[in-house]
């Protein structure tokens, strides 16, 4: 089993902005492959369904940023997902908008989402697809760039950079880390 996670905060309020372009992600994921997301249990949303011949859980944490691993270790718990069948999409602030990048492993940077999971589940040893979202402009507060909404003139970008993303994690279930990073980590043409 394959579990996807897209990291965001929940709320209108968010939607639309640079933190949340895992949700997207995410969002066209399930939407592609008809896989509704219910509420559970769990801190976060989570559906269920097969995508590419392979059982699939897709996840939005529904915790805000911070505390999203609290709801990664609830649903991988309760599913038996182990570190290397994990997923997670998330943006990127040191990529330019519309990169992709791939990666099978690492630290959280500045990224607090990401660094909650990594110490909810005590490693970095999984999979992630990082969505550029930067740079951030000299002289901004961080947390002010992140909860912005995109440019006008970034739209287009963004929105391809997503439909990247998902091809990207379909290349990460069908054919493995090493072969999504040949196609996904170069600059889009």
């Amino acid at each position: 089993m394959r579990m996807i996670v897209g990291l965001g905060n929940p709320g209108i309020q968010y939607r639309n902005t640079r933190h949340n372009v895992g949700f997207d992600v995410v969002d066209a994921l399930a939407s592609a492959w008809k896989i509704p997301f219910r509420a559970t249990r769990f801190t976060g949303l989570v559906g269920e369904g097969v995508m590419l011949g392979h059982k699939v859980l897709v996840v939005k944490p529904q915790t805000y940023m911070n505390k999203s691993g609290e709801c990664v270790e609830q649903v991988m718990d309760y599913y038996r997902v182990e570190p290397h069948e994990l997923i997670v999409v998330l943006d990127d602030i040191d990529l330019p908008v519309g990169r992709i990048r791939v990666r099978s492993f690492g630290g959280a940077g500045t990224h607090n989402g990401l660094r909650s999971i990594v110490d909810y589940l005590g490693a970095g040893s999984f999979a992630r697809v990082r969505v550029g979202i930067g740079p951030i402009p000299p002289d901004t507060d961080l947390a002010h760039f992140v909860l912005s909404r995109f440019r006008e003139e970034e739209k287009e970008t963004v929105q391809s950079a997503v439909v990247r993303a998902e091809q990207a994690v379909e290349a990460l279930i069908s054919d493995g880390i090493e072969a999504a990073q040949a196609r996904f980590n170069a600059p889009p043409e």
